[in-house]
């Protein structure tokens, strides 16, 4: 059976819960509630799974903290082999602005300590991505690691909803276009 992986980045515990760098939890959480999938919770990650179309889609919370997230997302492509090109990585993005929503393929880190220990854990920075613009502090105004530490705010607030959803439904297309592909794959075997 082949196998995708979906990695919704963010840091464990209640302080950090709806801060910006968290949008990745916040995005996976509501998409496994509207599949009506449940989290398994062990200390270093929650993880959920279901079968659509022969492939078993993996959803994942890596929970030891932002800058180890690699080491559940290794975990899961090593036990169930699943190549670079075959997982997706739901992250904050500061070089968006707020409410910009982007795929991409591959491609550097810009920073992020997530998907800097996820290319160093799995050997490869071939994986797609959903980045989703968080914007960054005014000049001077604060660091952007502790911008990103912050909770959205009241006007953010306002369409955070309808953005995730938006996110949600870049995710279900990935999905499909990923699936499809793994059948073609297959039929051509």
């Amino acid at each position: 059976m082949d196998h995708l992986l979906i990695v919704g980045l963010g840091n464990p515990g209640e302080r950090y819960k709806a801060t910006r760098h968290n949008i990745g939890f916040m995005i996976l959480d509501v998409f496994a509630n509207h599949s009506h999938l449940n989290w398994k919770d062990n200390k270093k990650e929650e993880e959920t799974q279901t079968n659509l179309d022969h492939v078993k889609l993996h959803l994942l919370k890596p929970k030891e903290f932002m800058n180890l997230s690699g080491n559940a997302v290794a975990r899961i492509a090593k036990t169930y082999k699943i190549p670079a090109g075959q997982i997706l990585v739901v992250q904050d993005e500061v070089d968006l602005p707020f409410g910009k929503i982007k795929n991409k393929i591959g491609g550097g880190t810009a920073g992020h300590n997530g998907l800097k220990d996820i290319v160093a854990k799995i050997g490869s920075g071939d994986f797609h991505r959903l980045r989703f613009g968080v914007g960054k502090p005014e000049k001077g105004q604060m660091e952007v690691a502790d911008f990103v530490l912050q909770n959205f705010n009241a006007e953010e607030k306002v369409t955070l909803d309808s953005l995730i959803q938006e996110s949600i439904k870049r995710i279900e297309d990935w999905i499909k276009t990923s699936i499809a592909s793994l059948q073609k794959q297959r039929d051509s075997e």
